[in-house]
């Protein structure tokens, strides 16, 4: 199964579909499984497909050798005139982000390494903010070394961040923010806590990132398929 680690290795890339309808939903996992399935694309390491939950839509994992390769990809005729049509019709909007992995966080009960799989229970939750260009490396320590609280919040179980370069869909810079919780009911505990019930670490770093976030967005999500190259 794959796994993340800050290591510098390899280029990761969230592609975030957003739709209108759990029927759409279902037709862009079908789709999104097909394209998985046959992929032999030079510098592809693994896709990852990820049902929403919250919300309508899906996210694909996805790990490449370079941006070269992936630029290869989206330069070739297939991409061009098969897929991006296929998925506007069932998406109300499409944004593939290029990212390195900044900074990774483990329950330290968990072992010491993120995978990523179906056959895991992990309930998934990928948030995006929009931050300013100078402003970004800010928001990357706000979100990553400065939450090492984290592991004491009950459910928790990782968190990954991730270093927004390049993206199509989405303006300006962003940091994305990539973490799994043991279930729905203690992540959504720990996102509803009221002001008073959060510690004074955590008080700290909210304010900081909402000084720095030009915008933010969210969804959860459940994997529901993989593939690795090899």
């Amino acid at each position: 199964m794959p796994k993340i680690t800050a290591d510098g290795a390899h280029l990761t890339v969230l592609n975030l579909f957003s739709t209108d309808a759990p029927e759409k939903q279902e037709g862009l996992l079908t789709a999104m499984r097909e394209i998985v399935d046959s992929a032999a694309f030079p510098g592809w390491i693994s896709s990852t497909v990820h049902a929403g939950q919250d919300r309508p839509g899906t996210a694909n994992f996805i790990q490449w050798r370079s941006s070269e390769d992936l630029e290869a990809r989206y330069a070739g005729e297939e991409f061009k005139h098969r897929t991006l049509p296929l998925f506007g019709e069932l998406t109300t909007s499409i944004r593939l982000l290029q990212n390195d992995v900044a900074y990774t966080q483990r329950h330290p009960d968990l072992g010491p390494d993120t995978e990523i799989s179906p056959d895991r229970d992990d309930y998934t939750v990928i948030e995006v903010f929009g931050v300013a260009d100078g402003d970004q490396a800010d928001l990357v320590d706000a979100l990553g070394a400065s939450q090492d609280w984290l592991v004491e919040v009950p459910g928790y179980r990782s968190h990954t961040v991730l270093r927004g370069l390049a993206a199509r869909g989405l303006d300006g810079s962003f940091v994305m923010v990539y973490s799994q919780w043991e279930g729905k009911e203690s992540y959504d505990a720990f996102r509803d806590a009221a002001e008073g019930e959060r510690g004074a670490a955590r008080q700290k770093v909210d304010a900081r990132v909402d000084s720095l976030a030009t915008s933010r967005d969210w969804n959860t999500y459940r994997v529901v398929h993989t593939r690795s190259a090899g």
